[in-house]
């Protein structure tokens, strides 16, 4: 207990070497993680969720807004999902050349973290590594979101603000995403607005985003931005300020999603992978197999025991 005690102390403390190291303890499931997962004090940090499709320019717009959070005097922790390797599950993309600036700056902590393979465009422990970064003194976490499409909205119940960015070329985009994250952003961000045809495309999205036409029946925040140049960031960060609504019903389906796989994790410990493959590679041999009765012996109580 002292030692979890000390860490949440160091934690509390924005103690980044700490911090850092509770992520991998919790990014590999070492023994004692949980332990430090109970012990969290609650926190009132705001998490941002930085979402669009890939080459809109989020980390660029991440890059930007850490700048005016700065300039505010607050503290930002930024976790940074990147793509996974089919092979090893590794990051394909974990160097973070847009926030080079940052990295060495005593009010900013910045982590990239691959997505493994998870749907969602998060890693698969995202929410118990956002709430040691709640735990942390941060005035904001950024989270921002491997490239995604129509169905990978999880950022959407993690987040209080969910920005959705979108560039001038993202016509076919809309058309793609509207049934998934066109529902659930709380700000759309029109990125490089510098380039052809974004009046059209703004005046386009804002018809979309009426009250009349989107499901929320309230008026949705369109942005220009050109965010390389920190252009239209500033307006950007007010509304970040200024925000007090938070989706509880989607809070809540995300964290019963996520203990149900907790329980189901734990659940699943006392079977080994491994033996389980030696034990299928011999049984698949035989005439009779059946993949089904073969995972019945695994279940408890066995039910081919009744």
């Amino acid at each position: 207990m002292m030692k979890i005690n000390s860490y949440l102390k160091k934690i509390s403390a924005c103690d980044f070497k700490t911090l850092s190291r509770t992520i991998s303890l919790i990014e590999n499931e070492a023994e004692g993680y949980e332990n430090i997962l109970m012990q969290l004090p609650s926190s009132s940090a705001k998490i941002i969720g930085i979402t669009g499709a890939p080459g809109s320019g989020k980390s660029s717009l991440t890059d930007a807004l850490i700048g005016e959070m700065i300039n505010d005097k607050k503290k930002v922790g930024v976790l940074c999902i990147d793509p996974s390797s089919p092979f090893n599950k590794g990051a394909l993309l974990g160097d973070r050349i847009r926030m080079s600036e940052w990295y060495n700056h005593p009010n900013v902590f910045i982590r990239s973290l691959a997505n493994k393979g998870s749907l969602g465009g998060l890693h698969p422990k995202i929410i118990e590594i956002a709430d040691v970064m709640k735990a942390a003194a941060f005035d904001y976490i950024i989270i921002e979101t491997v490239g995604v499409g129509q169905s990978e909205v999880d950022i959407a119940a993690l987040a209080d603000i969910t920005i959705v960015v979108l560039i001038p070329e993202g016509g076919d985009t809309i058309q793609t995403m509207k049934a998934g994250l066109m529902e659930v952003g709380d700000i759309f961000i029109i990125n490089k607005y510098d380039r052809p045809d974004a009046e059209n495309f703004y005046n386009n999205l804002k018809q979309m985003m009426a009250p009349a036409f989107h499901r929320s029946q309230k008026q949705i925040p369109v942005l220009k931005t050109i965010a390389t140049q920190k252009e239209g960031i500033d307006k950007l960060y007010k509304l970040i300020v200024e925000w007090n609504v938070t989706n509880e019903k989607n809070k809540i389906e995300l964290m019963t999603e996520k203990i149900w796989a907790i329980i189901q994790n734990k659940k699943m410990k006392a079977i080994d992978k491994e033996e389980l493959k030696k034990e299928l590679s011999k049984e698949i041999l035989k005439k009779k197999f059946n993949m089904y009765r073969f995972a019945q012996k695994y279940f408890k109580p066995n039910l081919l025991d009744k």
